[in-house]
């Protein structure tokens, strides 16, 4: 079951879609839950239309509770821009017995996920992983660094070691979330019967070391029970963001190893503040991301900070901008901490507090450690220069709004 042969990521998604999401109810008694509305549209047109801007052409649905409603909005996919086929068994059925229902209509490649959970899809990355680790099936782990859901896997450079699908066992740190890529014969591994392909096939792979893992910090989103629902609306309302580094894109940077300390050695850079106020004018948040070494070094103290950034706030506002949040790195180069930048952390937590899709959020900064971060990350990114600063930058991104 080598992967090796395969030249590009695959073109078709399988969507497991048929369970009666008796969590969802009364919601569900009359609707499947990847038809449940978010601002106007089913939850499902959402997974589509992500799923084609990462290069999916076509859908098989894996349907079982009211096959109609999906059948009926959705049709052949035509008009959502993918093609769509089905196959629908009874809802009764686990996920194991309508994957192998469905093997004739498989590509030899292809992405497996849940009906029920939305991540920005990073699959190029993942086949990246997938190619590199020669396996046949790869599944996407959330890392639960905050606590958002409970654990059920231990991942070891970059291979499940250990599921649990009671979640229940000691040492567990990440969480299954699908988005898996998979060689059709996989399939055969399964047992006949109405099993769950997860707790069939995991365990099998992970015996025999064929199981990778593509751990993301990005949270992924769901429909499965009422409490996620605000989350999920709150998250699809897609409200514009723009991260900014500080240091190199809204004030002067102080020379190599030396730092703002205080409020006096603070420069803006020219039209930095116009820059905000253009952003909060077309109604961004604006979160503002900063290594902060200076702290772990002595220089300054969390207190020095914290003045800083009050004057900065009082500035901006008073141009007419604001700024949603600012998060900052304390530790020094060497603490090999997950925030400070090259490391994608601030973005994560930036995403986690405020609902960000992080894949259409542009980070803006100044060095080659903010587009590493960004990149980690999976955001959009754009750097600054002294012959590009930040007000050239977001007149570019509000032309590209416009467009």
């Amino acid at each position: 079951m080598s992967c090796l042969d395969a030249a590009k990521p695959p073109t078709q998604a399988v969507i497991l879609a048929g369970g009666r999401g008796s969590r969802l109810a009364p919601l569900t008694d009359t609707i499947p839950k990847p038809m449940v509305e978010f601002h106007g549209l089913p939850f499902l047109a959402y997974l589509l239309d992500m799923l084609k801007g990462q290069g999916i052409e076509k859908v098989v649905l894996l349907l079982g509770y009211l096959p109609d409603v999906v059948v009926d909005y959705f049709g052949d996919g035509r008009d959502f821009g993918i093609e769509i086929e089905y196959s629908i068994t009874a809802v009764e059925n686990d996920t194991g017995a309508r994957v192998r229902a469905a093997k004739d209509l498989l590509d030899p490649h292809f992405l497996l996920m849940y009906c029920d959970n939305y991540w920005p899809l990073q699959l190029k990355k993942m086949w990246q992983l997938y190619i590199e680790k020669s396996v046949p099936a790869l599944v996407t782990v959330y890392a639960n660094d905050d606590g958002y859901t409970r654990d059920n896997l231990r991942v070891t450079d970059g291979m499940l070691e250990f599921y649990d699908k009671t979640r229940e066992a000691e040492g567990l740190k990440g969480v299954d979330i699908g988005f898996m890529i998979l060689n059709r014969d996989v399939i055969d591994l399964l047992p006949e019967g109405n099993v769950s392909f997860e707790a069939s096939l995991y365990p099998k792979l992970v015996a025999e070391r064929k199981l990778a893992a593509f751990v993301t910090g990005h949270r992924y989103y769901s429909v499965g029970d009422h409490r996620r629902l605000p989350m999920t609306k709150k998250f699809l309302e897609r409200q514009p963001c723009v991260i900014l580094d500080r240091d190199g894109v809204l004030n002067q940077k102080m020379p190599q190893a030396e730092y703002v300390c205080n409020w006096s050695d603070w420069t803006w850079i020219d039209g930095a503040l116009e820059a905000i106020s253009m952003f909060s004018a077309r109604g961004y948040k604006i979160v503002i991301v900063t290594n902060q070494a200076g702290i772990a070094r002595g220089a300054m103290t969390e207190d020095d900070l914290a003045d800083i950034h009050r004057h900065m706030i009082e500035d901006i506002e008073n141009a007419g901008g604001h700024v949603d949040t600012i998060y900052y790195c304390p530790h020094g180069w060497d603490d090999n901490c997950t925030c400070r930048k090259p490391a994608p952390g601030m973005l994560f937590k930036a995403q986690q507090d405020l609902d960000l899709d992080l894949s259409r959020v542009c980070f803006i900064g100044d060095d080659e450690r903010d587009g590493q971060a960004a990149e980690r990350a999976g955001c959009l990114f754009e750097m600054v220069s002294d012959q590009i600063p930040l007000n050239m930058v977001a007149q570019k991104l509000m032309e590209e709004t416009n467009g």
